[in-house]
């Protein structure tokens, strides 16, 4: 990969990473749901009325736009407005790649290796380690949700691989239009009018710069660029760049909120990551291994 490209991605995945506490910070003063809302109302308008599209059905758009913006970031956003750390939810919602590898072999029926199984061992090793930290980042309800916010990355990942379209771009746009509606339903029904009114009397600066960094930098321009170098370059090249993820999500929420990076929350970080690319790229790693000691 090209130097230009690799700071590239690197950057792509800070700004993932310190979306986690963007968000937080949009929380302090917005209902989690009409956050999550008002993010995917951005990526869809104005742009899909300049961009086509896509050659897929609608239940594709449809139903990745619901999971995606409702079961994951819906969720996402909840979950830190219970009590988790945004770094340690930058950390948890990697679990998505291992649950999708799970879901993937029962929909697509493609067993898991002994790398995958055991990679799965080991970050729920490191999930473990999470559930005893005790100093304030965790609570219980919070990370439910962002472990089913994970789950629903995963079937949204199912779902745009059975979407089938390169248009990434363009599938982004027009399935973040039936997020909004959904989330804004979520939010009456839970708090009633209360949020709406509160986003109206309380929105300001720090407010807003959270919603545009969520819609345009996060999500339009981070997808855009992800999925570009994927185009250009092998998926295996690209694809454990992300792994940088979480440690700029726990870096951003040490920055701005003080999250304290004690021992246990380090090394839980350490052994979910090993379990992601025991996981995912063991089996590669193993043949280069092999490829490089064979005479």
């Amino acid at each position: 990969m090209k130097i230009h490209h690799l700071l590239l991605a690197v950057l792509i995945t800070a700004i993932w990473g310190m979306n986690f506490s963007v968000i937080k910070l949009g929380l302090l003063e917005v209902d989690p749901f009409i956050l999550a809302g008002l993010r995917f109302l951005l990526c869809a308008l104005p742009a899909l009325f300049f961009i086509a599209k896509p050659d897929v059905k609608w239940r594709w758009l449809i139903g990745y736009g619901l999971v995606f913006g409702v079961g994951l970031w819906g969720m996402v956003n909840l979950a830190i407005r219970l009590g988790l750390s945004a770094g340690v939810a930058s950390l948890l919602l990697q679990f998505s790649a291992l649950f999708t590898l799970v879901l993937g072999g029962w929909v697509f029926r493609e067993p898991l290796s002994r790398y995958q199984w055991a990679g799965i061992a080991i970050a729920l090793t490191g999930l473990l380690c999470i559930i005893f930290l005790t100093d304030g980042s965790v609570s219980l309800p919070g990370l439910g949700c962002v472990l089913v916010a994970a789950v629903a990355w995963s079937v949204a990942n199912i779902l745009y691989k059975k979407a089938d379209t390169r248009q990434v771009f363009a599938f982004l746009i027009w399935s973040s239009l039936f997020a909004p509606i959904p989330l804004f339903i979520l939010a009456y029904a839970v708090n009633g009018w209360s949020g709406f009114q509160g986003l109206l009397a309380h929105t300001h600066g720090i407010t807003l710069l959270s919603i545009l960094f969520q819609a345009y930098p996060n999500t339009l321009f981070g997808y855009w660029v992800w999925n570009a170098l994927l185009k250009r370059y092998p998926v295996s090249t690209v694809a454990p760049l992300s792994l940088l993820v979480p440690v700029f999500g726990l870096l951003g929420s040490f920055w701005i909120f003080d999250e304290p990076l004690s021992a246990l929350k380090l090394a839980a970080l350490l052994i979910i990551i090993s379990g992601l690319s025991t996981g995912l790229y063991g089996a590669r790693l193993r043949q280069a291994w092999r490829g490089r000691t064979a005479p």
